[in-house]
């Protein structure tokens, strides 16, 4: 694999992704980048300032009760209840905070969430925040599931997103195509990295990547 690029994006220039070339597999496709959100997930300073940015989208009329997150993004998830609560964003339930949660997902592949963690889904206004989406079907199971668990779906964040869209509900990502201009994506048996023979560099999803012997 190559050194990783630094991406900065276009509406938040405060915010850098650092983009490493290379053939990965995700669970859903294969891609020429592993956008590395690790610092952004874990750092405070550049976790803050990724909240901000997303709590921007919230802070007209949305009512958020619980923000579930993936892959790691809880960090972030409390930063940005904190700046939508300063932004006098919302809360109906009855202990006016916000909820800041993630799903189990079990060896099905399923995202549950088990008895003590329902209250906090059932009859509550849900954000759903995730690192990165390509195709979309992360965020559709976790917006199937909230929605099965009796959750209202209030928004979708991504660091990163590929769609525009999910189910109808915009996705409102720091990061788009737009910003990486030669990022790619395909399905294993339309992949050009395969069809010339090159060998995968690593596997990869949301959490990180791990590099092929």
């Amino acid at each position: 694999m190559q050194e990783a690029k630094k991406m900065v994006s276009k509406r938040h220039p405060g915010i850098v992704l650092r983009a490493i070339p290379g053939h990965f597999v995700t669970p859903s496709s294969h891609i020429n980048y592993y956008l590395d959100m690790s610092m952004l997930k874990a750092r405070q300073s550049e976790a803050t300032e990724a909240a901000k940015a997303m709590a921007e989208a919230y802070m007209a009329s949305t009512i958020v009760d619980t923000i579930v997150c993936m892959e790691g993004c809880e960090v972030i998830g409390a930063y940005l209840a904190e700046h939508l609560t300063r932004a006098g964003v919302h809360s109906m339930n009855a202990h006016k905070t916000i909820y800041i949660t993630s799903p189990e997902i079990n060896a099905t592949g399923q995202m549950i969430f088990r008895e003590n963690l329902k209250p906090m889904i059932r009859n509550k206004h849900v954000l759903l925040l995730l690192a990165a989406a390509t195709t979309g079907n992360t965020m559709r199971n976790a917006l199937d599931s909230i929605l099965y668990y009796g959750g209202t779906i209030t928004g979708v964040s991504a660091i990163f997103s590929a769609v525009s869209k999910v189910n109808g509900i915009p996705v409102n990502s720091l990061y788009t195509m737009a910003d990486i201009a030669d990022y790619k994506m395909s399905t294993p048996d339309t992949c050009p990295f395969c069809k010339e023979g090159k060998p995968i560099d690593a596997i990869a999803n949301g959490y990180g990547y791990s590099i092929v012997q």
